[in-house]
């Protein structure tokens, strides 16, 4: 275990001991994270008012806000996802292997499912839901294509790439 993790209210975050979190980065409160999850430098994980777990393999990379609805809205995170820089995480559901592009923002209750895709720099609606293996951008996001196998592959390499590079940085700092 390595960075900054404090407490919250009695609560404290709990963190796989194969899991990474960058010295710089942030992780409050009710926050759990799996297996070789990684956090990256600046990122904020504050579960201060809900709970957000990380799973096993995902990568929250550099800069990127993940927060909660106050008592009624979770952040889940499943396994293998990918959540590009600078991305907003308010308060919903990523299945495993999700996709968040660079800069995208997914807000209250949205849900991308098993394999879906959000474009960087798009923004999911509050209750919006991208399906498996659904590709979606803009502002507001709207579906733009289902991927096949094939395609939705080269989004697969990202999360054990993370693992990797999460424990090159371990070691090296």
């Amino acid at each position: 275990m390595s960075g900054p993790l404090f407490p919250f209210e009695g609560k404290t975050p709990v963190v796989d001991p194969t899991a990474w979190v960058a010295p710089t980065a942030a992780v409050i409160g009710d926050v759990t994270l799996g297996p070789g999850a990684n956090v990256w430098y600046n990122c904020v994980l504050r579960g201060d008012t809900d709970r957000i777990v990380v799973g096993a393999r995902s990568n929250i990379q550099d800069g990127t806000i993940v927060h909660v609805t106050a008592g009624r809205l979770p952040t889940l995170i499943g396994e293998d996802v990918t959540i590009g820089h600078a991305a907003i995480i308010h308060a919903c559901t990523l299945h495993d292997r999700a996709f968040i592009g660079m800069g995208a923002t997914v807000l209250d209750g949205a849900v991308v499912e098993e394999g879906g895709v959000l474009a960087a720099g798009s923004v999911l609606p509050p209750g919006k839901r991208v399906g498996r293996m659904e590709l979606w951008m803009g502002n507001p996001a709207k579906l733009v294509q289902v991927l096949t196998e094939e395609r939705r592959a080269g989004f697969d390499r990202t999360a054990p790439s993370y693992v990797a590079l999460a424990q090159r940085h371990r070691n090296s700092l």
